[in-house]
């Protein structure tokens, strides 16, 4: 037995890790009880002092709030699931969470606390650097780590255009008109800090609604990669121009940053963070060699927790050294993607375990986010939204104003650049073009950045003007966000239908249709095997053809060929003629001549005169609904065919586009 279930085992049959907890808590409040005794018999007091059992008691409650907010999204999960699909699961959990934070602050205005409003209120005073931290790190690996490396690979030149290039054009712009048509007078720098919070998408709405309708794998690789690396170019841009914004604050904070100084801090940001990914992914990627143990379950759980745990501790690091953590963390999914894929034990436990993490931080990222959003509306002592009137009626129309400039800027970047973007890399046609203009959401990495600079805003500075230009950036982030997933995300499928993107090719047609030949054929050369068999040989075929969708069109031709084939396949010895009896009414066709089965002819003759209750019977069964016309067609098809697939006419241009498009469903299903 190993070591490590050897230790479990003991644990369970003692207790032992239970003890060790008791111990380590019995401690933490000897040590509490200590240091308030020595505070009471110090003369002097300290006006800093925090009692120790309120202290443990909050960071008790706030425990509270993350698993409310899952069990609130599970919920959520289940009604828009089964009753709304149109409607986005952020934008709900945004809005629930709007509900909470003004409930709580106003629970808290009149002096009512609660377990909740406190959980909420230490979640919403976090540091802006620790909710970056939190939430940064897996959502960013599980974008890295579910991208097709080859098609990323190939399409690099057109992502790098939009991830730095766009990235900083659309910076500029957004800059421009939040200097020049927002009413706020916000400084410059504060204007670009917004225009590189806005720049960032956030493609999961609409992946999901591609996914679904399958739209073509290279629009597929534009939209993810393009946020991938824009999360990244953004970032280091908001790094930058935050710097020069917080040095207006507290020259002690911020740094005043030149335009070369700017460049030098560009290029230590990406190159190092890259540099920094590469390397903690290769070691990753030798760490899963030494765990590569099919048979242990232990080694597949040890993998998945070694792929979190490298991807924080990268992030940090890259920070750490004064580097970008979103290209550190990019890198390192790409890496462990590229060359660590075929190392993992268990790739359904590794795909399920990012799932569920992407869920768990997605759904406390949104919900937290609309409680600050909820909060600021309530809250007076933070942004004086209610005494002084910061969120008046202009600003839910310069919201607004703001959400349709910001969608004519995307598209006028996309269509400046097209005539590079659509001769480079994979190429790109104007349909898809449209898509990605009207696609692109703002959600997760573009909050969490807004989050960060307002409880970075209110921490360093008692200002109120700057604390509310800091509300201000989050609300008009928050409800841009808010406004693409309601309005862009659901309108998104009905757009791709109107462009034909998500149109079938005839290669993919003649695919699906061999697809159904094969399944046809397995399907019928199994039953028949089973009505050879005594205890399945008066088997209802009306039942089963309506229980099995593949053997409801079957032909005569066609199951000749089946019983044929089932002779073949049988040895001699223990081969018996299956009992035809309940299928031959529903056939087209004459009586059976074939000599390979004429044992079947001969229990058909036997049988044939009492075929005509099988057929009453078939007429008083509910007849169901057919396939829709494409399947029609597939049908049609497959109705003079006996599965010799070898014959057919297409031409050999056709047939290698079939193969290619063939080799590139095997490479997805098995994550090649």
């Amino acid at each position: 037995m190993p070591t490590d279930k050897r230790v479990r085992d003991y644990c369970l049959r003692t207790n032992l890790d239970l003890i060790l907890i008791g111990i380590i808590v019995a401690g933490y409040s000897y040590h509490g009880v200590d240091a308030e005794l020595a505070a009471d018999d110090n003369t002097t007091t300290d006006v800093h002092h925090v009692d120790p059992e309120s202290q443990a008691e909050v960071a008790v409650h706030a425990v509270f709030f993350p698993w409310f907010a899952q069990l609130v999204g599970i919920a959520v999960y289940y009604v828009l699931s089964r009753y709304a699909r149109a409607i986005p699961f952020t934008a709900m959990m945004f809005l629930i969470g709007l509900a909470i934070g003004v409930g709580v602050e106003v629970r808290t205005t009149d002096g009512v606390d609660s377990v909740v409003a406190e959980s909420v209120s230490t979640w919403m005073q976090i540091p802006g650097e620790l909710l970056l931290l939190i939430f940064l790190p897996g959502l960013l690996y599980v974008d890295s780590y579910s991208i097709d490396v080859h098609l990323f690979l190939k399409s690099f030149s057109q992502l790098f255009v939009f991830a730095f290039p766009m990235v900083l054009a659309g910076t500029a712009l957004t800059a421009l008109v939040a200097y020049y048509i927002l009413p706020y007078e916000w400084s410059f720098d504060l204007c670009m800090t917004f225009g590189a919070i806005l720049s960032a998408t956030d493609p999961v709405a609409v992946s999901v609604l591609m996914n679904e309708l399958g739209a073509p794998p290279r629009l597929r690789m534009h939209i993810s990669g393009e946020s991938l690396l824009n999360d990244g170019s953004a970032y280091v841009f908001f790094t930058i121009f935050r710097a020069r914004f917080l040095y207006e604050l507290v020259p002690d904070v911020g740094r005043n940053i030149g335009w070369g100084e700017g460049f030098a801090l560009f290029f230590r940001l990406s190159l190092g963070g890259m540099c920094i990914g590469l390397a903690f992914g290769i070691g990753t990627v030798l760490m899963l060699y030494m765990l590569k143990y099919r048979l242990s379950g232990e080694d597949s759980v040890a993998q998945v927790v070694l792929t979190i745990s490298v991807a924080y501790l990268t992030y940090f690091s890259s920070e750490l050294a004064e580097c970008s953590g979103i290209i550190g963390v990019l890198f390192l999914g790409l890496t462990v993607k590229a060359f660590g894929e075929n190392l993992i034990n268990n790739t359904h436990l590794m795909t399920h375990f990012w799932e569920i993490t992407e869920m768990l931080l997605n759904t406390l990222l949104f919900t937290l986010a609309g409680c600050v959003f909820g909060g600021m509306l309530v809250d007076s002592d933070k942004t004086s939204a209610v005494n002084e009137q910061i969120f008046e009626a202009r600003d839910w129309g310069t919201l607004f104003l703001l959400f349709f400039l910001l969608l004519a800027i995307r598209f006028f970047l996309i269509f400046a650049f097209y005539p590079l973007i659509s001769v480079i890399g994979i190429g790109t046609s104007w349909q898809e073009a449209m898509f990605m203009s009207y696609s692109g959401l703002r959600g997760a990495v573009g909050l969490a950045l807004a989050l960060s600079l307002f409880s970075e805003v209110y921490e360093i500075t008692p200002d109120t003007v700057y604390r509310d230009f800091a509300a201000k950036v989050f609300f008009l982030t928050g409800g841009i966000a808010m406004l693409t997933l309601i309005i862009n995300a659901p309108t998104c499928g009905p757009l791709l239908k109107k462009l034909g993107l998500v149109t079938p090719t005839d290669s993919r047609l003649k695919i699906i249709s061999k697809y159904r030949l094969r399944m046809v054929q397995y399907s019928l050369t199994e039953y028949v095997s089973l009505l050879a068999d005594e205890r399945f040989c008066d088997l209802d075929f009306t039942v089963v053809r309506e229980h099995v969708p593949f053997l409801r069109d079957i032909t005569y031709e066609q199951l000749k060929a089946a019983v044929k084939r089932h002779k073949e396949q049988t040895p001699p010895r223990s081969y018996k003629h299956p009992n035809l009896a309940n299928v031959l009414p529903y056939m087209n066709g004459s009586a059976l001549d074939d000599e390979n089965v004429e044992g079947e002819a001969r229990n058909v003759n036997k049988s044939r005169d009492s075929s005509s209750g099988i057929r009453s019977r078939r007429t008083s069964l509910i007849h169901f609904p057919r396939l829709p016309s494409v399947r029609h067609l597939m049908r049609a098809s497959a109705r003079g065919s006996i599965f010799d697939l070898r014959k057919s006419t297409e031409t050999k241009m056709e047939a290698n586009e079939e193969r290619l498009i063939f080799i590139k469903a095997l490479r997805a299903a098995y994550h090649l």
